[in-house]
C-alpha cells in the first residue's frame, strides 16, 4: 500500500513542469524557514521579555542602594572637609540618588503589594531626609545642637540604606519566584522547535532526494555527456530519466540524446568528406608542383646563355645550381608541410635568379624570427606568393622595388608576411581577389594563389588568408595559423 502511494506521488511530481517544481520548492523552503524563525522569536521573546524585567528591577535597586551609599560617603566627606571639590561631589551623588528613586518601578500591579509598600516608604523618607539634610546644611548655624542634627542626618542615611538593601532582596525573591512559575514554558517552547524542526528536516530530505532523481542527476549526466561530445566521444548509452516524466528537464534529455545521434552521424560523414577532399588536395598540390612558367624558363635559359658567353662558369654553375635546386624541390617534394626554413631556401633560390635577370631593380630581404623557422607550413605557400611580386607588382616598373618577407609568432599563431613595394593593387580588384578566393574562383587569382588560400583555410581551424595594398604603393600578402607542431 505505501509503496502505490509512493509510486503516485512520484508520478504526480514528475508530471509537473519544472517553473511548478521550483514553485513548489521555494515555498517549501520558505514556509520551513518561517516555522523556524517563528519558534525561535517565540522562545527569544518570551524568554528576553521575562527575564529583561526582572534584570531591570534588579539594576534599579542595586543602582539605589549604590546611589545612596554613595550619598552617604560624600556627604560624611563633605562635613569633614568642607571643601569645592567635595561639595561637586555631594550634589552629584545627591542627583543620583534622586533620580535612581524616581526610575524605581511604582505601580502596584507589576511589583506587588510588599515591594510597592518599601517602595513608598523609600520615596517618603528620602524626601524627609532631603529637607532635613538641606536645613543642616544651609540654615543651621552650626553649634552644639546642630552635632544632634548631623547625627539623625547619619541615622536617616543608614535607614535608608536599610530600605534599599531590603528592596534589592525582595526584588531577587520576585524575580526567583516569578522564573520559578514560568520555567515550563521555557522548556516547552524549545522542545517544540526542535520538533518543528525536525519535521521541516525530514521534509527538505525526501525533497532533495526528488530533486536530485528528477533535476540534479539528469544535468550532471548531461554536463558530463556534453564534455565527452566536445572531446568527439560519443561513446556510452543515452541518458534516461526515471519513471515517465514530461517536465523540461525530461524534454530536454530526450532531445539532447536525438542531438546527440544526429551529431554523430553528421561527423561521420563530414570526417569521410573531409578525407575525401585531402584526397583532391593532394592532387591538386602535384598538378601544382608540374606546372612551369614557360615565360620564366624561357627568359631564364636566355639569360643563362647570354651570361656564360660574357662571364667565367663560376656564375653559370651558380645560376644553373639555383634553377636545379628549384626543379628538384618541385618535382621531388611529396609532403604537403615543410619547414619554414626550406620554404625560404626555395624562395633565395627563386630570387637569385630574379635578380641575375633584373639586376638591381629588385631586391630581396628577410626578416623572420628565429622560432619560426623550424615551424612546418604548407609546401609552396612563399614562392608563388613572391613569383607574383616579381611579376605582377615590380617587373612593370622602371625603378624596380623591393620584396620584404617576415615572420612572427603572436598570440599562439604563426604569421608569415610577403610584402613588394611595387605598382599595389586597385582596391575594387583587390576586393574581387578576395571574392574570388572565398568562393575558389582561379580565373582573377590564379592557381597559385587560389590553392595556397584552400590548402591554409583546409589544414588548419584558424586559417586565413589577408591581402593588403595600395594603389602606387605596394601589397602585402599575410598568412596566419596556429601550427600543429609549435609549442609555446
Amino acid at each position: 500500500m505505501k509503496e502505490k502511494k509512493k509510486r503516485k506521488l512520484f508520478s504526480f511530481w514528475s508530471k509537473l513542469s519544472l517553473q511548478t517544481k521550483m514553485n513548489y520548492i521555494a515555498v517549501s523552503g520558505a514556509s520551513v524557514i518561517l516555522l523556524s524563525i517563528t519558534a525561535s522569536l517565540l522562545v527569544a521573546g518570551y524568554g528576553m521579555r521575562g527575564f529583561s524585567s526582572v534584570l531591570k528591577s534588579n539594576s534599579q535597586s542595586l543602582a539605589l542602594w549604590s546611589a545612596i551609599e554613595n550619598e552617604k560617603n560624600t556627604f560624611a566627606s563633605y562635613i569633614r572637609e568642607q571643601t569645592k571639590e567635595s561639595y561637586i561631589s555631594y550634589e552629584a551623588a545627591c542627583k543620583d540618588t534622586k533620580k535612581s528613586i524616581e526610575e524605581l518601578s511604582y505601580d502596584y500591579k507589576k511589583i506587588g503589594r510588599y515591594r510597592y509598600a518599601k517602595v513608598w516608604s523609600i520615596r517618603n523618607l528620602y524626601k524627609n531626609y532631603s529637607q532635613y539634610r538641606d536645613n543642616y546644611l544651609f540654615v543651621s548655624t552650626k553649634d552644639q545642637s546642630d552635632t544632634k542634627k548631623l547625627y539623625t542626618i547619619y541615622r536617616l542615611q543608614g535607614y535608608l540604606t536599610t530600605y534599599a538593601g531590603q528592596l534589592e532582596q525582595m526584588t531577587v525573591k520576585s524575580g526567583n519566584e516569578r522564573y520559578e512559575k514560568e520555567r515550563y514554558l521555557l522548556v516547552i517552547l524549545p522542545v517544540v522547535s526542535l520538533i518543528l524542526g525536525a519535521l521541516s528536516l525530514l521534509f527538505v530530505r525526501l525533497l532533495k532526494q526528488s530533486v536530485h532523481k528528477s533535476i540534479i542527476r539528469p544535468v550532471i549526466e548531461l554536463a558530463k555527456d556534453s564534455v565527452k561530445i566536445g572531446q568527439n566521444d560519443f561513446s556510452g548509452k543515452d541518458i534516461i530519466t526515471e519513471g515517465e516524466g514530461e517536465d523540461e528537464i525530461a524534454k530536454l534529455v530526450t532531445a539532447f540524446a536525438r542531438m546527440k545521434s544526429s551529431t554523430k552521424g553528421y561527423i561521420n560523414a563530414l570526417t569521410e568528406r573531409h578525407a575525401m577532399e585531402k584526397q583532391l588536395e593532394q592532387v591538386r598540390l602535384q598538378m601544382l608542383k608540374n606546372q612551369i612558367n614557360p615565360h620564366f624558363l624561357f627568359n631564364t635559359l636566355n639569360m643563362i646563355s647570354s651570361t656564360a658567353q660574357i662571364e667565367d662558369a663560376e656564375t653559370t654553375e651558380k645560376m644553373i645550381s639555383a634553377l636545379s635546386s628549384l626543379f628538384r624541390y618541385n618535382l621531388k617534394s611529396t609532403d604537403s608541410v615543410m619547414p619554414l626554413e626550406r620554404e625560404l631556401k626555395v624562395v633565395r633560390d627563386y630570387m637569385y635568379l630574379q635578380q641575375m635577370r633584373f639586376g638591381q631593380r629588385i631586391r630581396y630581404k628577410t626578416d623572420c624570427d628565429p622560432e619560426t623557422l623550424d615551424i612546418l607550413i604548407p609546401s609552396f605557400s612563399l614562392q608563388p606568393l613572391v613569383e607574383n611580386a616579381v611579376m605582377h607588382g615590380l617587373s612593370s616598373t622602371c625603378k624596380g622595388g623591393i620584396i620584404l618577407i617576415r615572420s612572427w609568432i603572436r598570440d599562439g599563431r604563426l604569421w608569415i608576411s610577403v610584402a613588394d613595394t611595387g605598382v599595389g593593387i586597385p582596391e575594387e580588384k583587390r576586393k574581387k581577389i578576395l571574392e574570388s578566393l572565398k568562393y575558389r574562383d582561379e580565373k582573377n587569382t590564379g592557381i597559385g594563389v587560389g590553392n595556397i588560400y584552400r590548402r591554409v583555410h583546409g589544414m588548419y581551424s584558424d586559417g586565413d588568408v589577408f591581402l593588403y595594398s595600395s594603389s602606387g604603393k605596394g601589397t602585402a600578402v599575410q598568412l596566419a595559423f596556429t601550427p600543429s607542431n609549435h609549442r609555446t
